[in-house]
């Protein structure tokens, strides 16, 4: 095709060409001939070059299908996330290294029952977290968030219940520098309560456990910041059954500080002393002359006035209990003796006997009641008081060889 074109002005780096029609054509002026100059007229000749043109689209496809398979076939992959290990108030959380394929990092981040707990440092070089200062016996719900510039990836949420106090099978102890013996019986404690033994001190060790601080693996635990205890916790966990405080086991600790449980190496307690019932009380005869300090010769006798040198009343000492009213402090008078069947005999005798006579042949046996009827009749008998009952000495009570007459006390 060929145009003929008139040169209207030519610049440094533009010619503008005019069409038969007048319209303006700016034209590099690189592509004209040198000798060209305004009024000038030029014929260009235009072709459509096939063969090229086929050899850029092949370039082109080409460069797409190799960006395609760089870029275009994978995609970073969720986070995989599980449990490693939970203990009472601690929980663990491992996963798989993160894939991006191709994609950059944004971020990677933890939730925990819906709600961001915090960003992983170093995501791609750290695989394992941390989460401390849980309830006991408490369910969580953990999931990952993957952040990319292909977008963003979450993982599966992950429900997790720490421990109960009685469930010692999340203890993870790495034992340190300790005598063989102990070390084969720190062995069988974690063998019987369930707990796991690790060689190397790493993110989900619980306690350390040696007799002598030192050594790579003590100083790895104390950056840690993981409890250094004696072999003997462990066996404080299997004596109670349930995880102990490690107050009371450090390497430096006073045993004194050890919780131990009941029934664990405890004495039993002394049983209290009963005091004794009213029922259960006990008397003992005690002369009426120490109860009341009346000297013996003044006390009226029960039956004989005369007969006081002869004969001596007794009363009763009850512990703890307090001494009965007198009939002159308003109280009821204490009941006579019960009379007991006593020969006709032996009344009468006593009844025909002389006031004046110092002692009677024919009186009772020691410790035993008469009646005296003659001398009811004449009114001589005297009223006696009854003693005040002592609470002191209830053990010194004497028995005396004469005539004696029983006060009863009602309780």
């Amino acid at each position: 095709m060929l145009i003929s074109l008139t040169v209207g002005k030519v610049d440094a780096g533009v010619a503008v060409l005019l069409t038969e029609d007048k319209r303006l054509i700016e034209f590099p002026s690189i592509l004209l001939p040198p000798s060209i100059s305004s009024g000038s007229i030029v014929d260009i000749t235009v072709a459509r070059n096939t063969e090229s043109e086929t050899t850029a689209q092949k370039s082109f496809h080409a460069l797409q299908t190799e960006i395609l398979s760089a870029y275009g076939q994978r995609s970073p992959s969720p986070p995989s996330l599980r449990c490693r290990n939970a203990t009472q108030t601690s929980i663990v959380l491992e996963w798989d290294p993160i894939s991006l394929a191709t994609a950059e990092l944004r971020s990677l981040s933890l939730h925990r029952n819906g709600s961001k707990a915090g960003n992983i440092p170093k995501p791609m070089e750290m695989t394992t977290t941390k989460m401390s200062g849980l309830a006991v016996d408490t369910e969580y719900v953990f999931q990952l968030v993957l952040r990319t510039s292909a977008g963003v990836y979450y993982s599966e949420k992950l429900p997790v219940r720490t421990h109960k106090m009685t469930d010692l099978t999340g203890i993870t102890v790495t034992p340190g520098i300790m005598p063989p013996p102990l070390r084969e019986s720190l062995n069988g404690a974690a063998d019987r309560i369930g707990a796991k033994i690790v060689e190397a001190v790493r993110i989900d060790t619980t306690h350390f456990v040696c007799m002598e601080g030192r050594g790579i693996q003590w100083e790895k635990a104390l950056e840690m910041n993981i409890p250094v205890v004696r072999p003997e916790w462990l066996e404080g966990c299997e004596r109670e059954g349930r995880i102990v405080g490690v107050r009371g086991y450090y390497l430096n600790a006073d045993p004194k500080l050890r919780q131990v449980g009941q029934g664990v190496g405890l004495s039993s307690p002394q049983p209290q002393q009963q005091q004794p019932s009213p029922q259960q009380r006990t008397y003992t005869r005690i002369d009426e002359e120490e109860a009341t300090g009346i000297p013996k010769n003044h006390l009226p006798s029960r039956g004989h006035p005369d007969n006081s040198s002869n004969t001596s009343a007794n009363t009763l000492r009850a512990t703890n209990q307090p001494p009965p009213s007198s009939p002159s402090e308003g109280g009821s008078p204490a009941p006579p003796p019960p009379e007991k069947d006593t020969p006709r005999e032996v009344a009468n005798t006593e009844a025909s006997a002389s006031p004046s006579t110092g002692s009677d042949p024919t009186s009772p046996d020691e410790g035993s009641t008469v009646n005296h009827p003659a001398s009811a009749e004449q009114g001589d008998e005297q009223p006696t008081e009854t003693p005040a009952l002592d609470h002191e000495n209830g053990s010194s009570a004497r028995k005396r060889e004469e005539n004696t007459s029983m006060v009863d006390v009602t309780l």
